[in-house]
């Protein structure tokens, strides 16, 4: 059985961008805002955090890549990416 993959973004209080994989957005989003076990060591000195965007995939692999190309997009691009996103 495939479990649906997720990337996503987080918009940081410092107005930042992070960027991640999971399959389960909303537990994601609870460790990166309240574990310091389990949240990014990037989001945990950037508290509050917000899910801003997300794209489904089909796999871990496929997730990577497009978390990888997210990476590499230019802020303004990212920006855009957000600004343009409808949650389902």
């Amino acid at each position: 059985m495939t479990s649906l993959w997720y990337v996503y973004f987080l918009r940081c209080a410092d107005n930042s961008l992070y960027a991640g994989i999971t399959t389960d957005l909303s537990r994601r989003l609870d460790e990166h805002n309240f574990s310091n076990k389990l949240a990014a060591k990037y989001t945990r000195v950037r508290r509050p955090l917000q899910l801003v965007y997300s794209e489904q995939v089909d796999s871990r692999s496929a997730a990577t890549q497009r978390e990888y190309q997210l990476k590499r997009l230019s802020k303004t691009t990212k920006e855009q990416l957000v600004n343009n996103y409808i949650p389902i």
